[in-house]
């Protein structure tokens, strides 16, 4: 996946720098040297240091990089997370996409710990969704890893989701799973199957089929803790639809392996921070 954030960083640079920062080019002289900070105004969890890295390396091979806080960590108001010194040009130039792509990471890092915090206790881990920003998708996944979560697939290539309308155009949960099973059979796929089921009749047919995990859609607490135990184990169980963080931690406590947001990146405020000059 690395080629995505090389894509990624690349498309970037080309919509924000265009034909140049003439606004930099006009004032700064092409060999006067400096440093700037990565100040945090915002406590939180810090995420995509290792971003940052690759954006100076990627636009300028000779920015020095000091690290002072890594990924995963708490921080602070006031807190300095790293010094980048060399080209001014080129401090100018990396500002902004540096700055957006931690700012993004950092609060949904942030927001995946709350959530994660108020799992302790349980065995419920919380996943992340598709429900990303377009492009981006590699970069929010990694922070939600960062704040605590756990990835779900990656996209539409690396598992098997048989959602409503995957069952509804198949003709049932029998033919769709079937099928899925065959599929995987003729094209030596190992990939793992998901059904999401409506109701307890749905959770019926997709125990006797066989799959590898259940997401009880939009089930209620009760309705949930029923439902862990009829499956009592036999495949991995994911709680999804209408979940809030204040509703969270009464589904965990019915026992489901995991629990999935599409909150975690579809509607996070990033966190605050700024790269000054010092």
């Amino acid at each position: 996946m690395n080629n995505l954030i090389d894509d990624l960083i690349k498309l970037a640079f080309a919509e924000d720098i265009g034909d140049g920062d003439h606004t930099t080019l006009c004032c700064i002289p092409k060999d006067a040297m400096g440093k700037s900070k990565l100040l945090i105004k915002e406590k939180g969890i810090l995420a995509g240091v290792e971003m940052a890295k690759k954006v100076f390396a990627d636009f300028d091979p000779e920015l020095k990089m000091e690290v002072f806080l890594n990924d995963g960590a708490e921080v602070n108001p006031g807190d300095i997370a790293f010094i980048v010194s060399g080209k001014v040009q080129s401090l100018l130039q990396t500002e902004r996409l540096m700055l957006n792509i931690m700012q993004r990471m950092s609060g949904i890092a942030t927001v995946t710990n709350k959530y994660v915090k108020a799992l302790e206790g349980t065995k419920t881990r919380v996943l992340d969704t598709r429900k990303t920003t377009p492009g981006l998708r590699m970069i929010e996944k990694a922070a939600v890893k960062i704040g605590g979560g756990v990835n779900h697939r990656i996209g539409l290539f690396d598992m098997i989701l048989l959602k409503d309308n995957h069952v509804d155009f198949a003709g049932g949960i029998e033919k769709a799973v079937t099928m899925a099973k065959q599929y995987c059979k003729d094209k030596g796929k190992d990939l793992k199957i998901e059904l999401e089921v409506r109701n307890f009749d749905e959770l019926n047919q997709a125990l006797a089929v066989g799959v590898d995990r259940v997401m009880l859609d939009n089930f209620s607490p009760e309705d949930t803790k029923k439902a862990v135990e009829i499956i009592n184990g036999r495949v991995e169980t994911e709680s999804s639809g209408g979940i809030t963080f204040d509703t969270l931690r009464q589904y965990a406590e019915c026992g489901v392996d995991f629990i999935s947001v599409g909150a975690l990146t579809h509607s996070v405020k990033g966190l605050d921070m700024s790269f000054k000059a010092c």
